[in-house]
């Protein structure tokens, strides 16, 4: 099993397996090398055993990497290429791996069996989604798999998104979702990442990994250092993001969604219902 150091989220180690990269480092039966596969679902969920009911970790969507340690049954072990987060998704939502040249750059954008917006779509992909590009006609781009998404909701991998705030806006009203990651449902660290990598920031996806590595600290409530667009704001187990220097975005489980609201009254609500002050207040840096 892993040593204390390593983290079960990250690890790809269990009673009866691990993966072989991590061979001398925990103890295990068997290690194996794994297989490079893609999500071929437009979501899917990352769950922390192998059943439809057990908790929901996080979410991993259309085009994403991922390598499978074990398939048994319906049920696929695999660590995400996107943040290395560990566990279980159903084993149909993977296909043969490919190389991606854009990214679902809106909201939400339909795929089509053809060249019309009114044919019935194949499915809705959210944003950040990965698709590798074969050719266009007229305003469509055309998928390997033969989809057909409108070319204008579509960006080069490369082209990153200006402000990742504003990205983070566009999730406002979206329900509140444990482990979620799309304008479905969404959590408080899950719009943080999908903000971020947008603007091509890479990011962990829990708030206790982002708060730990994301940025650099500065001063709580010091008249000095005046919070910015763009800042981090930690509490135990919740994070949002800063619109300017009086204005939280966080997804949430009081309001059930993501709400834009002054951060005095954030703080205030949070400490009163148990969850404590503010640990941190992370600046980052220009993206790559």
């Amino acid at each position: 099993m892993p040593a204390a150091s390593f983290d079960r989220r990250l690890t790809p180690a269990r009673a009866d397996l691990a993966a072989e990269y991590l061979r001398g480092l925990v103890e295990a039966p068997r290690f194996v090398e794994g297989r490079n596969k893609r999500i071929i679902a437009a979501s899917v969920p990352l769950r922390r055993s192998p059943q439809a009911d057990a908790s929901l970790e996080t979410e991993a969507l259309f085009g994403e990497s991922a390598i499978v340690y074990d398939e048994q049954g319906d049920w696929a072990w695999v660590q995400l290429d996107r943040d290395k987060y560990v566990g279980y998704l159903p084993a149909v939502a993977l296909g043969a791996p490919s190389t991606p040249t854009h990214r679902v750059a809106a909201l939400r954008t339909h795929a089509y069996p053809g060249p019309a917006i009114k044919l019935p779509p194949i499915m809705a992909l959210p944003l950040g989604a990965r698709l590798t590009i074969a050719g266009r006609e007229g305003d469509f781009a055309i998928s390997k798999e033969g989809f057909y998404v409108w070319w204008r909701s579509l960006a080069e991998l490369s082209a990153y998104e200006p402000d990742a705030v504003a990205v983070a806006e566009r999730f406002l009203e979206t329900p509140y979702l444990w482990g979620g990651r799309t304008s479905e449902g969404i959590d408080c660290s899950g719009l943080v990442q999908t903000a971020l990598m947008a603007g091509g920031i890479a990011s962990p996806r829990d708030s206790d990994m982002q708060e730990k590595t994301l940025g650099e600290p500065i001063a709580i409530d010091d008249p000095s250092t005046p919070l910015a667009r763009g800042d981090l704001m930690f509490w135990k187990g919740h994070v949002g993001i800063m619109r300017d220097s009086l204005t939280l975005l966080h997804a949430n489980g009081w309001h059930m969604k993501t709400v834009s609201e002054p951060l005095a009254q954030a703080r205030e609500r949070i400490a009163a219902n148990g969850g404590g002050e503010v640990t941190s207040v992370r600046r980052l840096g220009g993206a790559p």
